[in-house]
């Protein structure tokens, strides 16, 4: 088996979708950075690849056998051993995994450039793994709580995070079934349309607003997330932490 040592990770935690587990140059200095001493690599099709990045379903039992207990954490000076730990990739993408004991991938991390590029050097002439994965998988569905990588390409870190604020608010306002609120919101983010809106019934509302805020991310979209969240203090405090100051 393949090891890596001196391996830097930043663990995002209980993250389904692989955007936010964010790469090396969206680090922040807040972030917390564990040091692995030693840690199983292992090469895999694309495919089991995609299902670990992608989902927090459980890992194939055979993976998790071959990794067991062969990955040691740093930390003050001590060598800890982990159960269930290893770096996967597929050739092309690369990533850390720890499942804390259990048996799906509930911290990822990316890896800082240099140690990617020893990944590839070193998986360069390796035949991939094929584990078996569930075949539903093939055929993920995504939702407004687990937007499409589609809807979230080409966005930074902030972006991504207030992104998925809005969407939260979004599924909350669909949640009241108010056609009134919903016509409101949507005037708001089209006040050009104010006339027409009026007649829309709560559904026709409802999913104009959100096919057209699941598209990107501008200041049209940080202005409604900022007013659509005010007066709830847990969507006020995700606000407060990406922007670091409070709603307006």
């Amino acid at each position: 088996m393949l090891y890596l040592h001196d391996v830097w990770v930043n663990w995002f935690e209980g993250e389904e979708n692989g955007y936010n587990v964010c790469h090396f140059h969206e680090w922040r200095k807040e972030d917390s950075i564990e040091l692995l001493d030693q840690v199983p690599l292992i090469k895999v099709t694309p495919e089991v690849f995609f299902y670990i990045e992608n989902d927090l379903a459980e890992l194939p039992k055979q993976l998790l056998e071959e990794v067991y207990q062969k990955a040691y954490l740093r930390k003050n000076h001590e060598r800890i051993q982990v159960d269930y730990c290893f770096i996967v990739t597929d050739g092309l993408g690369i990533m850390a995994v720890d499942t804390i004991g259990y048996k799906i991938p509930v911290r990822k991390s990316r890896l800082i450039p240099r140690q990617e590029q020893l990944v590839y050097d070193m998986v360069d002439n390796q035949e991939p793994i094929h584990y078996e994965i569930p075949e539903s998988f093939l055929h993920k569905e995504y939702h407004i709580l687990s937007p499409s990588p589609s809807y979230m390409n080409g966005l930074t870190r902030k972006e991504r995070q207030l992104k998925q604020l809005l969407l939260m608010a979004m599924d909350q306002l669909n949640g009241t079934k108010n056609a009134a609120e919903v016509r409101y919101w949507l005037t708001e983010w089209s006040p050009e349309d104010y006339l027409s809106i009026q007649d829309l019934s709560f559904e026709e509302a409802w999913n104009r607003l959100y096919n057209e805020v699941k598209h990107g991310w501008t200041d049209k979209h940080k202005i409604l997330c900022e007013h659509m969240i005010k007066g709830q203090p847990f969507f006020e405090k995700l606000w407060e932490i990406e922007n670091g100051s409070k709603v307006n």
